[in-house]
């Protein structure tokens, strides 16, 4: 069975969004798709199986969804306000002062915003917390 690598994960994953105009981005990071890969990897062996790999790709369209739907003003980021919609709809229910520190975490510090490789790195981590 052919498995897929944190960083084959990362190529594919910045070869799909760098060839997409509707959505900001500067690429999947090492440590985002490593976390992907741990919170997916049912097997324990550090890679991807196919159907393992499906189930990511399934969920990293649904956070594209999610992104693209209250991207409100169709910048290709989120404000923090979208982010915080964003969220919920993902199916987490944060307080304020935690949704303050994901915003400062993930988002530009200079524009407060949001792109789609932080977005999606946001999710990866609240699933692996939630």
């Amino acid at each position: 069975e052919r498995e897929i690598s944190v960083f084959a994960l990362q190529r594919i994953l910045n070869k799909v969004v760098s060839s997409r105009s509707d959505i900001k981005t500067d690429g999947f990071g090492l440590e985002t798709c490593r976390n992907m890969v741990n919170l997916m990897d049912m097997d324990g062996n550090g890679k991807l199986g196919l159907v393992e790999f499906k189930k990511l790709w399934d969920r990293v369209q649904k956070f594209l969804k999610i992104y693209k739907k209250n991207d409100l003003d169709q910048s290709g980021t989120m404000s923090s306000s979208e982010m915080r919609v964003a969220v919920e709809e993902a199916g987490f229910h944060l307080n304020n002062q935690l949704t303050q520190i994901i915003v400062a975490r993930y988002s530009d510090m200079d524009t407060l915003t949001l792109d789609f490789d932080n977005f999606v790195s946001c999710l990866v981590r609240l699933e692996a917390v939630f």
